[in-house]
Protein backbone atom coordinates (compact mmCIF):
# COMPACT_ATOMS: atom_id res chain seq x y z
CA UNK A 1 0.00 0.00 0.00
CA UNK A 2 1.15 3.42 -0.91
CA UNK A 3 0.13 6.24 1.31
CA UNK A 4 -0.40 9.66 -0.39
CA UNK A 5 2.24 12.49 -0.07
CA UNK A 6 1.38 15.36 2.21
CA UNK A 7 0.77 18.54 -0.65
CA UNK A 8 2.58 21.37 -0.75
CA UNK A 9 0.30 23.61 0.29
CA UNK A 10 -0.57 21.18 3.31
CA UNK A 11 -0.81 23.86 6.02
CA UNK A 12 -2.92 26.29 4.01
CA UNK A 13 -5.19 23.43 2.87
CA UNK A 14 -6.46 22.38 6.41
CA UNK A 15 -6.76 25.80 7.42
CA UNK A 16 -9.10 26.83 4.76
CA UNK A 17 -11.08 23.31 5.89
CA UNK A 18 -10.69 24.24 9.09
CA UNK A 19 -12.60 27.65 8.38
CA UNK A 20 -15.60 26.12 7.10
CA UNK A 21 -16.07 24.57 10.33
CA UNK A 22 -18.09 21.45 8.92
CA UNK A 23 -16.01 18.40 10.59
CA UNK A 24 -17.68 16.38 12.91
CA UNK A 25 -21.29 18.27 11.96
CA UNK A 26 -24.57 16.45 11.85
CA UNK A 27 -26.11 14.85 8.63
CA UNK A 28 -27.70 17.71 6.05
CA UNK A 29 -29.90 17.03 3.38
CA UNK A 30 -28.10 19.56 1.09
CA UNK A 31 -25.09 17.50 1.19
CA UNK A 32 -26.82 14.53 1.14
CA UNK A 33 -28.69 15.24 -2.22
CA UNK A 34 -25.36 15.24 -3.72
CA UNK A 35 -24.11 11.82 -2.64
CA UNK A 36 -27.51 10.27 -3.40
CA UNK A 37 -27.77 11.89 -6.98
CA UNK A 38 -23.92 10.78 -7.34
CA UNK A 39 -24.86 7.17 -6.55
CA UNK A 40 -27.58 7.07 -8.74
CA UNK A 41 -26.15 9.14 -11.70
CA UNK A 42 -22.93 6.46 -11.45
CA UNK A 43 -24.97 3.52 -10.57
CA UNK A 44 -22.08 2.67 -7.71
CA UNK A 45 -23.69 1.41 -4.17
CA UNK A 46 -21.51 4.08 -2.22
CA UNK A 47 -21.04 7.92 -2.57
CA UNK A 48 -19.09 9.53 0.17
CA UNK A 49 -18.21 13.36 0.57
CA UNK A 50 -15.22 12.96 2.15
CA UNK A 51 -12.93 15.88 3.63
CA UNK A 52 -9.43 15.07 4.57
CA UNK A 53 -8.38 16.22 7.82
CA UNK A 54 -4.78 15.79 9.36
CA UNK A 55 -4.70 12.30 10.24
CA UNK A 56 -8.34 11.00 9.11
CA UNK A 57 -10.83 11.44 6.04
CA UNK A 58 -14.42 12.45 7.96
CA UNK A 59 -17.28 11.68 5.86
CA UNK A 60 -19.93 14.41 5.67
CA UNK A 61 -22.48 12.65 3.80
CA UNK A 62 -22.63 9.06 2.89
CA UNK A 63 -24.26 6.58 0.75
CA UNK A 64 -23.54 2.90 1.10
CA UNK A 65 -21.19 3.01 4.26
CA UNK A 66 -21.50 3.03 7.78
CA UNK A 67 -18.24 4.52 9.01
CA UNK A 68 -18.00 7.92 9.81
CA UNK A 69 -14.33 8.29 8.93
CA UNK A 70 -11.31 6.05 7.97
CA UNK A 71 -7.23 6.85 8.65
CA UNK A 72 -5.62 8.90 6.22
CA UNK A 73 -2.78 6.52 5.57
CA UNK A 74 -5.84 4.45 4.24
CA UNK A 75 -7.53 7.15 1.90
CA UNK A 76 -8.02 7.28 -1.81
CA UNK A 77 -8.88 10.63 -1.42
CA UNK A 78 -5.69 11.65 -0.03
CA UNK A 79 -4.12 10.75 -3.46
CA UNK A 80 -7.14 12.24 -4.94
CA UNK A 81 -6.40 15.83 -3.48
CA UNK A 82 -3.30 16.01 -5.08
CA UNK A 83 -4.47 16.86 -8.50
CA UNK A 84 -7.63 19.43 -9.74
CA UNK A 85 -8.17 16.03 -11.72
CA UNK A 86 -10.41 13.58 -11.25
CA UNK A 87 -8.55 10.27 -9.68
CA UNK A 88 -10.45 7.00 -11.03
CA UNK A 89 -8.84 3.90 -10.21
CA UNK A 90 -11.29 1.45 -12.37
CA UNK A 91 -9.94 -2.24 -10.20
CA UNK A 92 -7.87 -1.06 -6.58
CA UNK A 93 -6.61 -5.03 -7.36
CA UNK A 94 -5.11 -4.30 -10.07
CA UNK A 95 -3.40 -1.00 -8.89
CA UNK A 96 0.25 -1.30 -7.03
CA UNK A 97 -0.69 1.58 -4.80
CA UNK A 98 -4.11 0.26 -3.21
CA UNK A 99 -4.13 -3.55 -4.11
CA UNK A 100 -2.98 -4.55 -0.70
CA UNK A 101 -4.87 -1.13 1.05
CA UNK A 102 -7.09 -2.63 4.18
CA UNK A 103 -10.25 -1.08 2.06
CA UNK A 104 -9.35 -3.00 -0.14
CA UNK A 105 -8.52 -6.04 1.24
CA UNK A 106 -11.80 -5.43 3.38
CA UNK A 107 -14.69 -3.87 3.76
CA UNK A 108 -16.18 -2.27 1.78
CA UNK A 109 -13.79 -3.93 -0.96
CA UNK A 110 -13.36 -1.45 -3.28
CA UNK A 111 -12.85 -1.74 -7.06
CA UNK A 112 -13.97 0.82 -8.41
CA UNK A 113 -12.91 4.12 -6.77
CA UNK A 114 -13.60 7.43 -8.79
CA UNK A 115 -12.91 10.63 -6.55
CA UNK A 116 -13.68 14.43 -7.53
CA UNK A 117 -11.78 16.79 -5.79
CA UNK A 118 -13.57 19.67 -3.87
CA UNK A 119 -11.45 23.08 -5.09
CA UNK A 120 -12.21 26.16 -3.47
CA UNK A 121 -11.36 29.42 -5.19
CA UNK A 122 -8.05 29.44 -3.65
CA UNK A 123 -7.26 26.23 -5.31
CA UNK A 124 -7.41 23.99 -1.82
CA UNK A 125 -8.61 20.48 -2.26
CA UNK A 126 -10.13 19.80 0.91
CA UNK A 127 -11.51 16.46 -0.07
CA UNK A 128 -13.72 14.78 -2.62
CA UNK A 129 -17.15 13.63 -3.69
CA UNK A 130 -16.08 10.28 -4.61
CA UNK A 131 -18.15 6.88 -5.81
CA UNK A 132 -17.32 3.18 -5.27
CA UNK A 133 -18.03 -0.02 -6.11
CA UNK A 134 -17.43 -3.33 -5.19
CA UNK A 135 -16.75 -4.51 -8.57
CA UNK A 136 -14.62 -3.22 -11.41
CA UNK A 137 -15.93 -0.85 -13.87
CA UNK A 138 -15.32 2.75 -15.63
CA UNK A 139 -17.72 5.85 -15.42
CA UNK A 140 -18.94 7.26 -18.97
CA UNK A 141 -17.89 10.74 -20.04
CA UNK A 142 -21.38 12.11 -19.32
CA UNK A 143 -21.23 10.91 -15.64
CA UNK A 144 -17.97 12.54 -15.32
CA UNK A 145 -19.85 15.84 -15.93
CA UNK A 146 -22.50 15.24 -13.95
CA UNK A 147 -19.69 14.48 -10.68
CA UNK A 148 -17.46 17.94 -11.66
CA UNK A 149 -20.92 19.78 -11.37
CA UNK A 150 -21.99 17.93 -8.09
CA UNK A 151 -18.61 18.39 -6.98
CA UNK A 152 -18.20 22.32 -7.93
CA UNK A 153 -22.01 22.49 -5.88
CA UNK A 154 -20.94 20.79 -2.56
CA UNK A 155 -18.31 23.29 -2.67
CA UNK A 156 -20.75 26.27 -3.05
CA UNK A 157 -22.22 25.25 0.17
CA UNK A 158 -19.24 25.29 2.08
CA UNK A 159 -18.40 28.65 1.08
CA UNK A 160 -22.01 29.48 1.82
CA UNK A 161 -21.93 27.89 5.13
CA UNK A 162 -18.25 29.93 5.59
CA UNK A 163 -20.03 33.24 4.69
CA UNK A 164 -22.98 32.85 6.71
CA UNK A 165 -20.61 32.01 9.98
CA UNK A 166 -18.97 35.21 9.05
CA UNK A 167 -21.79 37.41 8.97
CA UNK A 168 -23.22 35.60 12.54
CA UNK A 169 -19.42 36.58 14.08
CA UNK A 170 -19.94 40.03 12.62
CA UNK A 171 -23.40 40.33 14.40
CA UNK A 172 -22.58 38.75 17.94
CA UNK A 173 -18.83 40.13 18.28
CA UNK A 174 -19.20 43.79 20.03
CA UNK A 175 -16.17 45.42 20.86
CA UNK A 176 -15.64 45.36 24.69
CA UNK A 177 -18.52 43.62 25.98
CA UNK A 178 -18.03 39.94 25.07
CA UNK A 179 -20.88 39.26 22.41
CA UNK A 180 -23.58 40.40 25.16
CA UNK A 181 -25.84 42.87 23.47
CA UNK A 182 -27.56 45.53 26.28
CA UNK A 183 -31.53 46.32 24.84
CA UNK A 184 -34.16 48.02 26.36
CA UNK A 185 -37.27 45.78 28.01
CA UNK A 186 -39.40 48.26 26.32
CA UNK A 187 -39.18 50.16 23.35
CA UNK A 188 -35.80 47.31 22.42
CA UNK A 189 -33.39 49.85 21.57
CA UNK A 190 -30.24 48.82 22.06
CA UNK A 191 -26.90 50.71 24.72
CA UNK A 192 -23.75 51.04 22.19
CA UNK A 193 -20.59 50.93 24.19
CA UNK A 194 -20.76 54.68 24.20
CA UNK A 195 -24.22 54.68 26.59
CA UNK A 196 -26.18 55.98 22.96
CA UNK A 197 -29.63 54.31 22.76
CA UNK A 198 -29.59 53.07 19.16
CA UNK A 199 -32.41 51.33 17.14
CA UNK A 200 -31.51 47.73 16.17
CA UNK A 201 -30.91 48.11 12.55
CA UNK A 202 -28.75 51.53 13.01
CA UNK A 203 -26.83 49.63 15.78
CA UNK A 204 -25.69 46.52 13.96
CA UNK A 205 -25.27 48.67 10.41
CA UNK A 206 -22.12 49.98 12.50
CA UNK A 207 -20.85 46.76 13.31
CA UNK A 208 -21.49 44.55 10.35
CA UNK A 209 -21.53 44.80 6.60
CA UNK A 210 -25.43 44.05 6.85
CA UNK A 211 -28.47 46.67 5.12
CA UNK A 212 -31.82 46.77 5.88
CA UNK A 213 -34.76 47.39 4.24
CA UNK A 214 -37.98 48.48 6.73
CA UNK A 215 -41.90 47.55 6.50
CA UNK A 216 -44.22 46.95 8.91
CA UNK A 217 -45.56 43.79 10.28
CA UNK A 218 -49.33 42.92 10.53
CA UNK A 219 -49.52 43.17 13.96
CA UNK A 220 -48.17 47.05 13.95
CA UNK A 221 -50.77 47.76 11.06
CA UNK A 222 -53.29 46.77 13.36
CA UNK A 223 -51.84 48.86 16.35
CA UNK A 224 -51.10 51.60 14.42
CA UNK A 225 -52.81 51.99 11.32
CA UNK A 226 -56.22 50.17 12.07
CA UNK A 227 -58.06 52.34 9.79
CA UNK A 228 -56.04 50.64 6.78
CA UNK A 229 -57.00 47.41 7.50
CA UNK A 230 -60.19 48.42 7.96
CA UNK A 231 -60.52 49.53 4.28
CA UNK A 232 -57.84 46.54 3.05
CA UNK A 233 -60.29 43.97 4.68
CA UNK A 234 -63.32 45.75 2.97
CA UNK A 235 -61.41 45.62 -0.29
CA UNK A 236 -61.27 41.83 0.46
CA UNK A 237 -64.74 41.16 1.32
CA UNK A 238 -65.79 42.92 -1.64
CA UNK A 239 -63.56 40.89 -4.23
CA UNK A 240 -65.00 38.08 -2.04
CA UNK A 241 -68.47 38.47 -3.14
CA UNK A 242 -67.56 39.65 -6.64
CA UNK A 243 -66.02 36.06 -7.16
Amino acid sequence: MKTAERPENESERLRALHEYRILGTSPEQSYDDITKIASEICQTPIALISLVDADRQWFKSRVGLEAEQTSRDWSFCAHAILSPEPLIVRDALSDERFRDNPLVTGEPEIRLYAGFPLQNHQDHRIGTLCVIDRKPKDLTPSQCTVMEALARQAVSFLELRKRSIKLLESVCTIQGNSGMISTCSYCRKVKDDRGHWLYLDQYLSQRSNLSFSHGICDSCMRDHFPEVVEVWESEKENEDCDE
